[in-house]
């Protein structure tokens, strides 16, 4: 049976919760004064995942709730004491036509976006309205009702525990271990962490011996601030820039002599290689039904770029890559390791979760490794020190947001009481 993931009540849930419960609070402190219903729909739109996010939607039910305000009390005074039509057919009329005027008046000053809110407000002022009652405290009250709650929903949504951020560490989550897909596995809870921990200094990488394309699914939404380290710390890819910053090459003479030992053992290899800023997947004939399926699911990618030809001379190749039956590839790897070219490489070998009974052969340059390049990272940008984040058996992207949070911003107190005890032991 398959293990359904619930996902977990996030902190924008709860402070929405909180959010309503201080709505009430205010309306209580007011004298039972106002109706809270606008408040806590201010609250509740306020109330993002991110706090530039809560200023923006502030900004927008402010400027909605003036002009609705605004064309309700013109409304309502013209229906009262001018017209004195209020709550007869043609002063619904008349609501319904003055709806133009106000998102109008939102295209005009540019802010479409709060046009829903302009809305909102007018008719509040306008169907809830009572003849005798004064317009003016009317629709003051309703103004203040709103920014009762935009205030606390901005008060809410920036409240934080005392946490100690630890801003001088580099923080990397190695993916390999992870057998299910990981394009599947960062659920938006953990994006909006680690996009929260990002913006407050967190710095972050993943290291993987994928290629970035394998992680453009994952990292779509997702703000890195630093390069990843990828194809088993052959290169470092800049996702703000779509660009390789770093790598290892493998001379087009060694490849071209390692390809030459490949196809001598009668498989294909292929061969990725930067051609200018983008991946080349250059390949043989496809053989065994591994090479088949692999290239069937990867080609459709628009990040991958496969090609039935040998690399150009102008093109850096990267890393070589072997999939075939185990028994082929163990004797391959052994010729491999026992050759000039292979003792000048990075040849490893592993068994394939996806295609049982296949294996794959990868090569690299010597210098490629996932911590060499992680190293690299860290001083490259001056981090004092690198903590690797582990998925303490999780086996799932969904831990990496829960361990930064624990490693990156422990709470003050705790922090402060094993800052403690370490100095003791000393």
């Amino acid at each position: 049976m398959k293990k359904i993931n619930i996902p977990p009540v996030g902190n924008r849930i709860i402070k929405s919760a909180v959010g309503v419960l201080l709505c009430w609070c205010v309306f209580l402190l007011r004298g039972r004064s106002g109706i809270p219903f606008y408040s806590m729909l201010a609250v509740l739109w306020c109330i993002q995942p991110y706090i530039d996010k809560t200023l923006t939607m502030a900004l927008q039910r402010t400027v909605g709730t003036l002009i609705g305000a605004a064309y309700g009390l013109v409304t309502i005074v013209l229906e009262i004491f001018v017209l004195r039509i209020y709550d007869q057919p043609l002063g619904f009329l008349i609501v319904a036509v003055m709806i133009i005027p106000v998102i109008y008046t939102t295209v005009l000053i540019n802010r479409k976006n709060a046009s829903y809110f302009s809305c909102v407000v007018f008719l509040s002022i306008t169907v809830n309205h009572i003849a005798d009652e004064n317009p003016y405290m009317f629709v003051l009250n309703r103004v203040l009702d709103t920014f009762i709650g935009i205030a606390i929903g901005m008060a809410v949504n920036s409240a934080r525990l005392p946490r100690r951020r630890r801003r001088d560490v580099l923080f990397s989550a190695e993916l390999d271990d992870m057998l299910s897909p990981i394009s599947e596995q960062l659920t938006p809870f953990s994006k909006i962490e680690i996009n929260r921990m990002l913006s407050e200094g967190l710095k972050f990488t993943l290291v993987t011996m994928r290629t970035p394309a394998s992680l453009m699914g994952i990292l779509s939404d997702v703000n890195l601030n630093l390069p990843v380290v990828v194809m088993n710390g052959a290169a470092l890819y800049d996702f703000r820039e779509n660009s390789y910053v770093k790598a290892y090459i493998i001379s087009g003479d060694t490849s071209d002599k390692i390809r030459g030992i490949v196809n001598s053992a009668g498989m294909n290899v292929f061969t990725n290689a930067l051609c200018d800023d983008s991946l080349v997947i250059y390949y043989d004939s496809l053989e065994n039904e591994a090479e088949q399926a692999i290239y069937s699911s990867l080609k459709k990618s628009p990040y991958r770029n496969y090609m039935n030809r040998r690399p150009q001379p102008e093109d850096r190749v990267i890393y070589l890559m072997v999939v075939d039956r185990e028994e082929k590839i163990s004797a391959l790897y052994d010729t491999l390791t026992r050759s000039e070219e292979g003792s000048l490489l990075k040849i490893i070998t592993y068994p394939s979760h996806d295609y049982p009974g296949f294996a794959y052969i990868k090569i690299y340059n010597k210098n490629a490794g996932k911590r060499h390049m992680t190293e690299m990272l860290r001083r490259e940008y001056g981090i004092e020190q690198c903590v690797t984040i582990t998925m303490k058996g999780s086996r799932s992207l969904n831990g990496i947001a829960h361990e930064l949070k624990s490693s990156f911003e422990p709470l003050r107190f705790l922090h402060d009481r094993h800052e403690k005890s370490k100095a003791v032991l000393k």
